[in-house]
C-alpha cells in the first residue's frame, strides 16, 4: 500500500483501500460460503460511500501504481482472511498466532527489506544518519506496530477480516479528525463532515446488521439423503427373516 501510495495519487490511495472491503467479502462468500443479509449490504455499501466523500479527492494512477495496489489489496485480503481462517481451524489464540507468525514476518523484512527499499527509492537503510530523536521515533514506532498487530489478531479472530475492515475505517475518520484538531482546520467543510457522518452511521448499522440472527451467516448444507441407508436396512431385515 505504501508503494501504491508513492506511485499514485493519495484519491487512489484510498480507493484501493476501500476495496479491501468488497475483496474480503469476495473471499467469504467464496471459502466460507457466507451469505450476508440485505442489511449487512447495504451499511457495508454506506460505510464505503461515507469513507469515500471525506477522503477521495485528486484521483490519478498509472500502470504500475495499480498494479502495486492490486497486488496489496489481494495480498493483505488473503492474509487477513488466513488469519481467522488459522484461529478457527486450530483454535489459536491470538498471541499463539501471532507468536509463531511474527518471527517469520521479521526475518523475511530483514533480509528482503533493504534491497526493496534500494530498489524503489535508490536509497540504502543502512546508510541512514541515524539520531537520537530517530532511534526513539523508530522504537516507538515499532511497539505501537506490535500493538496494531496484536489487535488485528484479536479482532479477527473474534469476528472476521470484513468487520475488521469495516471497523478498520474508524481509524481515517479519527486521523481526520486529529488532524483537523491538532494541524488546523483547513480542507474541513460540509461536504467532509458530511462523508464522516454517513461512515460511521454505516459502522454501527454493520454492527447492528450482522449481529442479527442472518445478518451474517455460514450456509449450512444438508447431509445426504438417507433413503438408500433405510432401504439397505429393510433389505437386511428381509434377508434375516
Amino acid at each position: 500500500m505504501n508503494v501504491s501510495l508513492m506511485w499514485n495519487s493519495v484519491g487512489f490511495y484510498q480507493i484501493a483501500k476501500l476495496s479491501m472491503i468488497p475483496v474480503s467479502c469476495f473471499l467469504e462468500v467464496v471459502f466460507d460460503k457466507v451469505r450476508y443479509s440485505r442489511d449487512t449490504k447495504l451499511s457495508i455499501l454506506l460505510v464505503l460511500v461515507g469513507v469515500a466523500v471525506c477522503t477521495v479527492t485528486d484521483v490519478s494512477v498509472n500502470l504500475k501504481g495499480f498494479l502495486a495496489a492490486v497486488i496489496a489489496i489481494w495480498s493483505t485480503a488473503l492474509q487477513q482472511y488466513y488469519v481467522h481462517f488459522l484461529q478457527r481451524k486450530h483454535s489459536l489464540g491470538s498471541f499463539d498466532l501471532l507468536g509463531h507468525t511474527a518471527p517469520v514476518q521479521a526475518a523475511s523484512l530483514l533480509l528482503v527489506g533493504p534491497f526493496v527499499d534500494y530498489w524503489l527509492t535508490e536509497k540504502k537503510v543502512y546508510a541512514y544518519d541515524y539520531s537520537v530523536i530517530s532511534m526513539f521515533f523508530l522504537i516507538m514506532s515499532c511497539t505501537i506496530a506490535v500493538g496494531t498487530n496484536l489487535s488485528q489478531f484479536i479482532c479477527i479472530g473474534r469476528f472476521t477480516a470484513v468487520s475488521f475492515q469495516v471497523l478498520g475505517h474508524m481509524k481515517t475518520i479519527l486521523v481526520l479528525l486529529l488532524g483537523f484538531i491538532f494541524f488546523g482546520k483547513e480542507g474541513l467543510n460540509l461536504h467532509v463532515i458530511l462523508g464522516m457522518v454517513i461512515a460511521v452511521v454505516g459502522m454501527v448499522w454493520y454492527g447492528n446488521a450482522s449481529s442479527k440472527p442472518g445478518g451474517k451467516e455460514r450456509r449450512i448444507y444438508s447431509a445426504p439423503s438417507n433413503k438408500l441407508h433405510k432401504q439397505e436396512l429393510s433389505d437386511s431385515t428381509e434377508t434375516e427373516e
